[in-house]
């Protein structure tokens, strides 16, 4: 069953009207739809935040209800966190068609394990983790999967490399690396004299000193003796 957020809406104001409002448990947000000027609304967070943590995150299309009006088909088009304590304090949302293209950005995820990891012990760089697709609403996959297990030392994989349903078109360039397998970090080796050098070192400064003082307590002596008659 598709999630349904109910909204309530709302009169504009200012920062002292949006706190009111959010101490009694809801938020603002606005709808975007095509054609359309914006409608200001109020939601409950927690219902946001339920589709944020839904399977496919951001990309869900759920119902909106507005004062119990008709349920209008909406994403997530952006929303905005409480820098301090993170909390949900704002979302814009946007009214889609299921019959027109949409732009949205999809995760990558990673299948498999790299055989350059696991034989070779080399180190999986994760370059790209999310790209731009169009499709229709609902086309839109939860993710992106990219099998890396045959990939071996210094290869890699690049947009133009994914395969995708033939109903989701890639608009990221196609030249972007998604991951590659890096070589693994060896420890510089110091050479055994180097090392050996290192380590006679602090010893001849310290007889330097050493012989230095002894010197200066010789010369101290000598002066404090009185001249023979």
């Amino acid at each position: 069953m598709p999630t349904v957020i109910e909204a309530q809406l709302r009169t504009p104001g200012g920062k002292n009207a949006n706190r009111r409002l959010r101490k009694m448990g809801q938020i603002p947000a606005v709808i975007y739809g095509p054609g359309k000027p914006p409608v200001v609304i109020s939601v409950n967070p927690s219902q946001v935040k339920a589709i944020f943590h839904s399977e496919s995150g951001r990309n869900t299309i759920f119902g909106l209800s507005v004062d119990g009006s008709e349920q209008n088909n909406a994403m997530v088009k952006d929303y905005q966190l409480d820098p301090v304590h993170g909390n949900l304090i704002h979302a814009d949302f946007l009214e889609i068609a299921m019959d027109r293209l949409l732009e949205l950005t999809v995760n990558i995820e990673i299948k498999g394990e790299a055989e350059g990891v696991k034989i070779d012990g080399g180190i999986m760089d994760f370059v790209t983790r999310s790209i731009e697709v169009e499709c229709l609403p609902s086309d839109i996959p939860d993710s992106i999967k990219v099998d890396v297990t045959p990939l071996k030392i210094n290869d890699y994989i690049r947009v133009k490399n994914i395969q995708t349903d033939a109903k989701v078109k890639i608009l990221t360039d196609p030249e972007v690396v998604i991951v590659t397998i890096v070589p693994p970090i060896k420890e510089e080796e110091v050479p055994v004299e180097a090392a050996a050098a290192e380590t006679a070192e602090p010893e001849v400064i310290k007889k330097g000193k050493a012989v230095e003082e002894g010197a200066e307590e010789e010369s101290k002596s000598k002066a404090a003796k009185p001249e023979s008659k």
